[in-house]
């Protein structure tokens, strides 16, 4: 296991291991979509990570996508987060917030307007919003114009400065799960003709556009990007993924980024392709299978020994294991997740998984 814990950069830092922790939606923000000392110590128990990606975070208001979910595009918001930011770099450990703005998969009762989720076309998702009231479905999404689409990419960046206020490390861009960027990588849900739609060069604009931008704004050192080949999630359905994505990975290389984030699914094949055009760090929550199982520790040594990621990200392994690097170096055990507590709700299932004892090591 000693391939875990041997140091990595990611943009100008220096990892103190390879485990890092996938970003997760939690849906236990406050009004306002302000995060608390709650989420301070969540992710302060997980700081042993070389790396935390925080969970999924609006870039303005029309990006939120759930209820309960953070935001990071108001100075009281970046205030919030440096609780969370300031009990991680107490603790060592690094942080990056996950920027999404979930385009489509929005509904109009998450804004104070009423008004339409944005998507590249107006095409719904097929999906719906949960309430405590009961399931929305997914309304048919607003067109963007070109003004929307240069004023997403203009939120995307006040995110990441406001981030870079919070004292985070750096910004994951979500390109993946059927989301924004996503929406407008994929055939199915962009049908644009214009130069945002079409071809694959045409599909790809948004998302370099906005990796383009943000870097600039924070440095590219500090940008991230995530993305997820062929996931059929949020009504996603591509057809020409191995293309799509060689591309994507061949137009972002050039802007130095601080790394690639790959969320498989059953997608080996397209991984090597990208592993051979990515010439920076490439992050890889590995799941060769597919299926609903979460990632296992073995798949993930694999995946570091073959060369094939420069780290690995786990999602439920780190919900439920708060000391993950310890149960690794021990041999486990490791506890199960309680998929009752993942969304909303108290301390109960988010900070109360126990940390290893000596007694509990194989």
């Amino acid at each position: 296991m000693k391939e875990f814990f041997e140091p990595v950069t990611v943009g100008e830092l220096t990892l103190r291991n390879r485990l890092v922790m996938a970003p997760m939606t939690r849906s236990r923000a406050r009004r306002g979509g302000l995060v608390g000392e709650l989420t301070a110590e969540y992710y302060g128990q997980r700081s042993g990570a070389g790396l935390i990606i925080a969970e999924g975070t609006q870039p303005c208001v029309l990006g939120q996508g759930y209820i309960d979910t953070p935001g990071l595009h108001s100075p009281e918001q970046a205030a919030a987060w440096r609780l969370v930011t300031g009990e991680v770099h107490r603790r060592g450990g690094r942080i990056f917030v996950q920027l999404m703005h979930a385009g489509r998969i929005g509904h109009p009762i998450l804004y104070p307007g009423g008004e339409l989720p944005i998507a590249p076309s107006a095409i719904p998702s097929g999906e719906q919003l949960y309430t405590p009231d009961g399931m929305l479905d997914h309304p048919t999404p607003r067109e963007m114009t070109m003004a929307d689409i240069a004023r997403a990419v203009e939120d995307f960046v006040a995110a990441a400065r406001y981030a870079i206020d919070a004292d985070f490390d750096g910004v994951e861009l979500h390109g993946a799960s059927g989301y924004l960027i996503h929406q407008f990588l994929s055939d199915n849900t962009n049908r644009r003709t214009d130069a945002y739609g079409g071809s694959v060069d045409r599909r790809i604009r948004f998302a370099v556009e906005v990796a383009q931008a943000v870097a600039d704004a924070i440095g590219p050192a500090r940008t991230g990007i995530r993305i997820s080949p062929r996931i059929a999630y949020n009504g996603i359905d591509e057809s020409d993924s191995e293309i799509l994505y060689t591309e994507l990975a061949r137009a972002l290389a050039p802007l130095g980024l601080a790394y690639l984030h790959v969320s498989e699914n059953d997608t080996r094949d397209i991984t090597k392709l990208l592993r051979a055009e990515w010439p920076g760090t490439l992050i890889l929550n590995p799941h060769p299978r597919g299926g609903d199982d979460p990632a296992t520790v073995e798949e993930g040594l694999e995946a570091l020994r073959s060369g094939l990621a420069d780290a690995i990200a786990y999602g439920r392994l780190w919900l439920a294991n708060p000391d993950l690097p310890a149960r690794i170096a021990a041999g486990g055990p490791y506890t199960e997740a309680d998929p009752a507590t993942f969304y909303g709700g108290d301390h109960r299932g988010y900070t109360d998984y126990p940390a290893l004892t000596e007694g509990d090591a194989r």
